[in-house]
């Protein structure tokens, strides 16, 4: 295969990505549209930008990914896309009468140069958006960032689309979740419902993306926070924005427009960061913590204490998105296996920073990188000089994991050769046994594997 070519030798890239750890902004748009309720995505450019975007959603969930397009043709990708996008507002509220439409820009509108904030109002001052129908929209070129980066761009413009300033405060909390999947979101709420706590979760693609099979189809699936529920985020009392790159800018515009405080958190994955999570909660709910929450960590931990001997000391691989990556490798560091290699394709100054404190006295030679030369190719380079035990990221491992022989746990997005990850969480104490359940088998299957037949035991 083609990743047998891959050189030992690393030279210093300036402009080359080979398989790159990332996509492009508007996927992530489109991810964080979906989690509105009777909400149509919309990619202002041309239909095969739109295709692509919707096929990666559809290839990761298993599920029909509903959006539209401006489809541009050579006439507006000279003069522009205006007439197309508001021809496309006008047809989309007419034939498929959605309560809303998140206009997301691609490459080529970006590149030409439109003002989508100004179209969207022609729009609706030639009356081409009806009464209590919004039209949102978000800036996300796609050679800048990543499909992270253009999640964390819609999450603002839902922001700036919804969020109402009131001088009543309501007694509830925000939560603005990441990029995770919908099985995770659903375990988020499951959290707060147990805490006692009043609570906005925004996007929720729970019941969109992993909608049960009715033998109907349905344009607009029940699930999706809802209008009412995000115009009333600009009342509540706090927000908890889970993880940094995905929601902070979500959460500071909320302050900056409705005057609510928050604070930022690591995704909850793993002991610690559900641990900050469910506190944050007590703190801000003004709630205590259930015992039926202690009993769930207190599982977690058991597990960890009757299988430490299979992960003590494991070498491990990571790629990914930075908000996934940097809970990860602190639960992985409580296990006291070795995270060695670290790759984003999402650009940002604080992933190193955060990595070297977590692992400055657990594994203080580990290789960490992000942004757009931190690609599957270097990847494959560091795991060539020196192997792994474990690797942990996206399908696109799988040709490593081939030709390198070493056991392959599937995580994050995407996700094309396997089911699973949108059904089952990954968050939150459950979560964290579910992971440790995965690890384990893997390493325990391997060992099987490789034993002798004199060690070949039915008990390990």
């Amino acid at each position: 295969m083609l990743l047998r070519h891959t050189l030992k030798e690393e030279v210093k890239r300036e402009a080359l990505t080979i398989n790159p750890a990332k996509t492009c902004q508007p996927v992530g748009a489109m991810y964080a549209a979906l989690g509105i309720h009777s909400c149509l995505p919309h990619s202002h450019g041309s239909q095969g930008c739109c295709a692509y975007h919707r096929s990666a959603l559809t290839r990761h969930y298993k599920e029909p990914v509903m959006a539209a397009t401006s489809s541009f043709t050579e006439g507006s990708s000279v003069f522009g896309g205006q007439s197309n996008l508001i021809q496309a507002i006008n047809n989309i509220f007419t034939v498929y009468e959605p309560e809303v439409i998140a206009v997301h820009t691609t490459c080529l509108s970006e590149t030409i140069g439109d003002d989508v904030d100004q179209i969207v109002a022609k729009a609706k001052d030639d009356g081409k958006i009806p009464e209590g129908k919004f039209v949102i929209h978000a800036s996300t070129p796609s050679y800048q960032g990543s499909h992270v980066t253009g999640y964390a761009n819609m999450l603002k413009g839902i922001v700036k689309g919804f969020a109402q300033p009131s001088d009543v405060p309501r007694d509830q909390l925000n939560v603005i979740t990441g990029w995770v999947e919908p099985s995770d979101m659903r375990e988020i709420k499951r959290l707060c419902h147990m805490m006692g706590v009043k609570f906005v979760m925004f996007p929720d693609t729970s019941d969109v993306l992993d909608a049960p099979q009715t033998g109907k189809h349905q344009m607009y699936p029940d699930g999706g926070t809802t209008i009412p529920e995000l115009q009333s985020t600009g009342a509540s009392s706090h927000s908890l924005a889970l993880g940094e790159w995905s929601s902070l800018e979500a959460a500071k515009e909320l302050d900056r427009k409705c005057k609510v405080a928050y604070d930022v958190l690591e995704i909850p994955i793993g002991i610690k960061a559900t641990d900050r999570f469910v506190s944050s909660l007590s703190k801000h709910g003004n709630v205590d913590v259930p015992k039926m929450i202690t009993t769930e960590r207190g599982r977690v931990v058991d597990i960890i204490t009757d299988m430490q001997q299979y992960l003590w000391g494991k070498k491990v691989a990571l790629w990914g998105d930075p908000d996934i990556l940097v809970p990860l490798v602190e639960f992985l560091v409580d296990l006291e296996m070795k995270p060695t290699y670290i790759v984003s394709g999402t650009p940002g100054k604080k992933f190193k920073q955060k990595m070297e404190a977590i692992l400055k006295d657990a594994v203080p030679d580990a290789k960490v990188a992000n942004g757009p030369q931190a690609d599957m190719y270097l990847m494959h380079q560091w795991i060539k000089n020196e192997p792994v035990d474990l690797l942990i990221g996206n399908t696109y491992g799988k040709y490593i994991a081939r030709d390198e022989d070493i056991p392959f746990m599937r995580l994050g997005f995407p996700i094309l050769d396997r089911i699973g990850h949108s059904y089952f969480p990954t968050v939150g104490y459950s979560g964290a046994m579910r992971l440790l359940e995965k690890m384990l088998g893997l390493f325990m299957d391997r060992q099987d594997r490789d034993a002798p037949e004199e060690s070949f035991e039915l008990v390990m």
